[in-house]
């Protein structure tokens, strides 16, 4: 009965001993595992049916979506349609097409753990094929001062007649096309869960534009107004989206790095006991 009780002092010891030659961690690691969901936004642009129930003239809808590739890293599109009837100083015109954006999204905001809002950077190559079709139009006369033939009746300046009138049949320029790319400037902010509201600021640069012979391209659909001499453009938008949850991923946590204390200068390091 001794031998056995001096046996199980000995193993615990053993054990006891072992277990205290182990470093002690005063700063134990988190082991919880941090993870992001990865998966595809998808919804509209709201700014484009509230403009066409304000105004007769014009009809629209676009599709807004992207992709989370990596935890900054967004593909990102947008797929259009536009009709718009503009009146100009001399000729009322129809445009009617679609589009198509494709291009990637950089999330510059830091979200915590847990939130997926963005403040974003991209870039797009947008594409549109559309037709352009000229209602009617006036001719302008540089002479039309003096030539005007209630003139002679009515000489006041401010009742003459406007341009001579050119022609109410419409013309149909159709298979036309324009290129472009398109700098981005946006934020995404999730209202709801899954549910995020979104704008967006677009500075677009021409890169093609095929014109209609005898007229040319006043308005693109998601390009907007081609301006005389530049081809600069500037487009917005407002979304509202649904997130769709894939998969997740781990988080990367970047650890701290203890850095050895540094001496202050005159500062002398701890003595050490000895023979001096």
């Amino acid at each position: 009965m001794l031998k056995y009780f001096i046996n199980s002092f000995i193993f615990l010891a053993i054990v006891f001993g072992y277990s205290q030659s182990k470093p002690i961690d005063l700063q134990p690691k988190d082991t919880v595992a941090h993870t992001d969901p990865y998966g595809i936004r998808v919804g509209i642009d709201l700014s484009r049916p509230l403009i066409s129930f304000l105004n007769d003239d014009y009809t629209g809808l676009e599709i807004v979506g992207d992709y989370r590739i990596t935890n900054k890293l967004y593909v990102a599109a947008e797929l259009g349609n536009e009709k718009n009837t503009k009146q100009e100083d001399l000729y009322n015109f129809t445009t009617s097409g679609s589009y198509l954006k494709l291009g990637v999204d950089y999330n510059t905001y830091g979200n915590w753990y847990g939130m997926n809002n963005s403040i974003h950077v991209g870039g797009r190559y947008a594409y549109s094929t559309f037709s352009q079709t000229l209602n009617n139009y006036q001719i302008y006369d540089t002479n039309r001062y003096w030539n005007d033939p209630d003139y002679q009746n009515n000489p006041d300046p401010n009742t003459v007649n406007d341009f001579p009138f050119g022609s109410d049949v419409s013309q149909e320029f159709s298979g036309l096309s324009a290129s472009w790319l398109e700098a981005v400037l946006g934020l995404k902010a999730e209202l709801f869960a899954n549910i995020y509201l979104g704008a967006s600021v677009r500075i677009g640069f021409l890169v093609s534009n095929k014109d209609p012979e005898n007229f040319r391209n006043l308005w693109i659909p998601g390009f907007n107004k081609v301006t005389d001499g530049s081809n600069f453009g500037v487009g917005y938008n407002y979304s509202i989206t649904y997130f769709i949850p894939l998969y997740k991923k781990a988080k990367k946590i970047k650890e701290k790095e203890e850095k050895p204390a540094q001496k202050k200068p005159g500062q002398q390091g701890p003595k050490v006991p000895g023979n001096l």
